[in-house]
């Protein structure tokens, strides 16, 4: 059964994270950061097993904001370093390879955070003309 969801924010980080879950990202995580940071209301980190998959997923995740009427401010890091970090305001994608994800270890660092049930939100879906 789906949750339903309580802010645009929210919905936006859900629909990232299932995003990345049809590129076959594993260990996909939203974290509600709001509470602990200005930066960002939520984090959505997920793992990619190699530089092509990261870089897909990446993809993915900005074509279908873009489609969805966000607008993308900011993508630091390549596929090739490890570190994808897709900057969508309230929302902040990180897609890592399994080492960086290791050493950055975010889900610690941010470990106050709420651990969000993205699974149990329907993903939004772009308006059809």
């Amino acid at each position: 059964m789906e949750s339903p969801v309580t802010n645009q924010a929210e919905a936006l980080a859900c629909t990232c994270a299932h995003v990345a879950d049809e590129r076959k990202a594993e260990q996909v995580v939203v974290l509600h950061v709001e509470p602990l940071t200005f930066v960002s209301d939520y984090f959505v980190i997920a793992t990619g097993l190699n530089e092509r998959q990261i870089a897909a997923i990446a993809t993915q995740v900005r074509q279908r904001a873009a489609r969805l009427g966000h607008r993308v401010i900011g993508v630091e890091g390549e596929a090739d370093c490890g570190w994808v970090l897709i900057d969508l305001g309230d929302v902040v994608v990180h897609v890592f390879t399994k080492e960086a994800r290791r050493l950055y270890d975010l889900e610690l660092l941010w470990g106050e955070a709420e651990h969000v049930d993205w699974q149990g939100v329907a993903p939004i879906e772009p308006a059809t003309p």
